[in-house]
């Protein structure tokens, strides 16, 4: 089943939610602010996406500026840092099966469907 890790506050997220619905496709919708993914389920998103953990990082987010910006970081302290700060998490992510994709642009999505 597609999933997409959701924030309702982020109007592409919103946006890639409705693109879902309007596809006819079944989809679980997860709320990964509250819903906070594991060490291991965030960084098989990482796998999915194909991507180092620092891309998924929204780097221009306060948390990260103040924190740890300009910092050395391994990507397990990456990864843990998202854990712990889910705000931090790009969105939205699309997962079918073993491929994932950020919907941004949200056309991305097409190629996972």
């Amino acid at each position: 089943m597609i999933q997409i890790y959701h924030n309702s506050r982020c109007t592409k997220s919103r946006e890639c939610l409705a693109f879902l619905e309007d596809s006819g496709k079944e989809y679980e919708v997860i709320k990964y602010l509250e819903d906070v993914p594991s060490f291991d389920e965030l960084k098989s998103i990482i796998e999915k996406l194909e991507i180092n953990p620092i891309e998924l990082v929204r780097q221009k987010e306060k948390i990260w500026i103040e924190n740890f910006k300009n910092t050395t970081m391994s990507d397990e302290a990456i990864i843990q840092a998202m854990i712990e700060n889910p705000i931090l998490i790009e969105r939205p992510i699309v997962i079918n099966g073993n491929k994932a994709v950020i919907a941004r642009p949200l056309e991305k999505t097409n190629s996972i469907l």
